[in-house]
C-alpha cells in the first residue's frame, strides 16, 4: 500500500507508521478441527425437545472421514508413484550399454554396430524364412533366408553387407520376414536388438525412456529382452 507524501515532514513519518496490514490468505478447505467446531456449535444450538438424530450424526461423521481418508489416499498414491519412478530410473541405468530387444524390425548400422541382430517369431514351425533388409527409403538392399524348421522365436542377424557384398552406409534398416504358414505366405513378427546409450526419465508419469542409438527412445516398459551383447 502506497503512502501520499504532504509538504509536513512530521505528518509523512506519522502516516508511514500506520500503513495497514493485509491479512493473510485463508485457505477455503475444511479441515477436520473445522469440522468438529461447527459439529459442537450445531450440538449446543440444536433444539432440546427435537435433538440431532443419531444416525445423521454419524453419517455426517462417516462422510467426512471418508473424504479425509480419500485425501490421505491420494497423497500416499503420489508418494509412491514418485517411489516407483526413482526405482524403475535406478534399474534402467544398468541397461546403459547393453543392447535391448525392441518390437520393431528397425535397427541401426554404425561403426560400433555393422551388424543387426533381430528374432523372427513364427506361430509354427516353417522350413525357410525369407528375410528382406530395405534402406531407410524403402530400396531393398540384400534378401536372404534362414530355417525355421525349430518355430517359436528364430534368432537372425545380418552382417551389414549389401548383395554385392560391400559394406552399407551408416543409418537405419528395416528387417522383415516372410514364410509359408499353413500352407499359405504371411509375414512374421520381427523384433530388433538397438544399443542402449542413455536414460531419461519421461515427463507426465510415462517412466524411464530408454535412448537407444540412431533409433529413439523407447519405453523401458516396452522392452522384450535385454542382452549383454
Amino acid at each position: 500500500m502506497s503512502v501520499i507524501s504532504t509538504s509536513n515532514g512530521y505528518l509523512d513519518s506519522l502516516r508511514a507508521t500506520q500503513t495497514s496490514k493485509v491479512p493473510e490468505a485463508k485457505s477455503n478447505e475444511l479441515t477436520q478441527e473445522d469440522f468438529f467446531s461447527l459439529l459442537s456449535q450445531q450440538l449446543s444450538m440444536q433444539d432440546p425437545f427435537k435433538p440431532v438424530d443419531n444416525d445423521q450424526m454419524i453419517a455426517q461423521m462417516a462422510s467426512f472421514s471418508t473424504v479425509d481418508g480419500i485425501g490421505k489416499l491420494n497423497d500416499q498414491i503420489v508418494n509412491l508413484n514418485a517411489v516407483m519412478t526413482s526405482s524403475q530410473a535406478l534399474q534402467a541405468s544398468g541397461l546403459v550399454g547393453q543392447k535391448v530387444l525392441i518390437p520393431s524390425g528397425v535397427g541401426h548400422i554404425s561403426d560400433e554396430s555393422p551388424s543387426i541382430k533381430a528374432v523372427v517369431s513364427t506361430p509354427e514351425p516353417i522350413d525357410k524364412i525369407t528375410v528382406r533388409v530395405e534402406d531407410e527409403n524403402g530400396q531393398l538392399i540384400k534378401t536372404f533366408t534362414v530355417d525355421g524348421s525349430a518355430g517359436g522365436n528364430i534368432d537372425v542377424e545380418w552382417d551389414g553387407l549389401d548383395s554385392d557384398g560391400e559394406p552399407v552406409k551408416s543409418g537405419n534398416y528395416t528387417i522383415s520376414a516372410s514364410g509359408r504358414v499353413s500352407g499359405e505366405s504371411q509375414d512374421l513378427t520381427v523384433s530388433s536388438y538397438a544399443h542402449v546409450t542413455s536414460v531419461s526419465l519421461g515427463a507426465g508419469g510415462s517412466g524411464a525412456i530408454l535412448n537407444l542409438r540412431g533409433i529413439g527412445g523407447i519405453l523401458l516398459t516396452d522392452v522384450l529382452a535385454v542382452s549383454e551383447s
